[in-house]
């Protein structure tokens, strides 16, 4: 089954190379880099090899571009895509366990989970401590599943779903941090075969700039799905 890996960047300075390198070095599969307006030329200098860089012509938001990847993997012939962070805090060598799961087990969704045994997670912001607790435990009430993890990027899933019409994943107001939690919402309301396995989750030195999400509108960013699609106020 083909596979694409895709991580994102804005101005992520060295973060996004090494990822890059770990991710060429780890697996074989493809891999695209999907920069959203970097301004830092930290892209300048990526090895080509299995690398392809698609860019916005300006900032347009992780959701946006996202999007973009999900049509490249569609018009690509990728039967499996993996999404991953470009701030170098997902380990590129637990890529195949959250593949082997569709390939083997005829899975559609993987989410990578820090909080299921086995998993770990450090240097994390006190308030993303909070959130990552409390989305889960949220978004549990609204899909009427119990989940472990529900805002962490680190997943793997099978493209044909983005075919279903019932999963709009293109509407204009899931441009920013609310794809995420929006696809994960939809893939377990419709009944697609969900699975969690334990992953690792790294966040780089403050110094380094560990996350660019903020507090408030970050929060709020990825909460919304659960609320507007548990309330039927979106679709």
């Amino acid at each position: 089954m083909p596979v694409l890996v895709c991580t994102f960047a804005f101005n992520e300075g060295t973060k996004i190379n090494t990822t890059v390198d770990r991710i060429v070095s780890a697996v074989d599969y493809d891999v695209l880099v999907m920069d959203d307006g970097s301004s830092d030329g930290s892209l300048q200098s990526t090895d080509a090899d299995r690398v392809t860089i698609v860019r916005n012509d300006a900032q347009r938001g992780i959701g946006f571009s996202m999007k973009r990847a999900f049509q490249y993997s569609l018009d690509h012939g990728y039967e499996i895509i993996v999404i991953m962070a470009g701030n170098n805090k997902d380990d590129p060598q637990e890529i195949c366990k959250l593949v082997e799961p569709i390939v083997t087990n005829a899975q559609d969704f993987v989410q990578g989970s820090r909080f299921l045994s086995g998993g770990r997670h450090a240097n994390m912001p006190r308030y993303r401590r909070f959130a990552t607790r409390l989305h889960p435990w949220l978004f549990s009430i609204a899909v009427r599943k119990s989940v472990t993890e529900s805002t962490n990027g680190f997943r793997a899933f099978r493209t044909a779903m983005l075919k279903d019409p019932r999963i709009d994943w293109q509407q204009p107001w899931l441009d920013m941090y609310e794809l995420e939690p929006y696809l994960l919402f939809k893939v377990i309301r419709l009944g697609y075969r969900h699975h969690e396995v334990p992953v690792t989750k790294i966040y780089p030195p403050k110094s380094l700039g560990y996350t660019k999400m903020k507090p408030l509108t970050g929060w709020w960013s990825i909460l919304k799905p659960v609320l507007y699609l548990g309330l039927g106020v979106k679709r």
